[in-house]
This record gives structure tokens, C-alpha cells and sequence, in this order.
């Protein structure tokens, strides 16, 4: 490891690799509320953070495992989880008055198709407004999860994905 008078120790959170201090600083210029979209592998984690100089501020949140009020028993970390949970997120925000953000992944790469862009699309779908292009998107046999019902037989993902939509939408309006 370097040493000296001139040697500077990155930020803690960058060296641990869990913060991108240029495309945060960017993000906080824009003075616009971020959707934070955050994955793990069993969920899926979205908020609304408004920058303020006191730290910031977290306005709404919403879990994939909200889902299980919704009748929705299916795994929480896949492609159909994150949908609904983006919509959740989407209603909920839309419920307590805002209704506009940037997309915020964090590290996270940008892959077109993903479960960022799955969530993504069902906060879009509520009524939500991300710029974004449209082309990221997931197709929608795979947020309905029409290919787990191929691969694995006597599989309920799409009725529950459509019945849990229905419920999440019935409270909302």
C-alpha cells in the first residue's frame, strides 16, 4: 500500500465498493427526488429519497415481501416480484403526493431486462413519472412469469402475478 505526505485513503464507502461518489454527486445536483431501487437475491427493496442538507429524507418504500398481503405466495427475488412490487411502490408513492423521480441503482449494473428495469416498469405503470427509455424493459412474459410456468409444470406464477395486480390495484383506487 502507498504511503507519504501526498498519498490520499479513498472514502470508506468507496473503498468497501458500495458507494459511486461521481454519479451520486450528479444524482444530488439534479435536486429531484431519486427512486433508490435496491436487489438482493431472496428481494426487492424501492424507495423514494429526497436529497436535503441535513441528509436524506425517505418519502415512500416498498418490499417485495409487502407482497404477502397481497396473496402473492410466489418467491420474492425474481423478475415477476419486482413488477409488483414496483407497482406497489408507484401506488403508494402516488397515494402520499409525489409523483415524479430519477432512477437511482446504485452499483448495480445496467443490464437491459433486469429486475432493476422490471420494478422500474411497474412504477411506470402506476402512474409514476422515471425518464427512461423503454427498450430496458423486461418482455412481458417474463414479468408475468409465463417462462417458469414452461419450465416447471403444475406452476401458478401467472394466475397469482394477475391476481395479486387486481388486489394491489383495488386498493389504490
Amino acid at each position: 500500500m502507498a504511503t507519504g505526505p501526498r498519498y490520499k485513503v479513498p472514502f470508506r464507502r468507496r473503498r468497501e465498493g458500495r458507494t459511486n461518489y461521481h454519479l451520486r454527486l450528479r444524482l444530488l445536483l439534479s435536486k429531484q427526488d431519486r427512486v433508490v431501487v435496491r436487489k438482493s437475491t431472496r428481494n426487492m427493496q424501492i424507495q423514494l429519497v429526497a436529497p436535503t442538507l441535513d441528509g436524506d429524507l425517505t418519502r415512500s418504500a416498498a418490499i417485495s415481501t409487502e407482497l404477502a398481503k397481497y396473496g402473492y405466495t410466489g418467491p420474492t427475488g425474481n423478475t415477476t416480484a419486482a413488477y409488483l412490487t414496483g407497482l406497489l411502490f408507484g401506488l403508494k408513492s402516488l397515494k402520499n403526493g409525489y409523483e415524479e423521480g430519477i432512477l437511482d441503482i446504485g452499483l448495480q449494473a445496467s443490464s437491459p431486462g433486469s429486475r432493476v428495469y422490471a420494478a422500474l416498469k411497474g412504477v411506470i405503470d402506476a402512474g409514476f413519472e422515471v425518464p427512461c427509455d423503454s427498450d430496458v424493459f423486461p418482455s412481458e412474459e417474463r414479468i408475468r412469469g409465463e417462462h417458469v410456468a414452461e419450465y416447471r409444470e403444475g406452476s401458478d406464477l401467472p394466475e397469482q402475478f394477475e391476481a395479486t395486480k387486481e388486489k394491489i390495484f383495488a386498493e389504490f383506487n
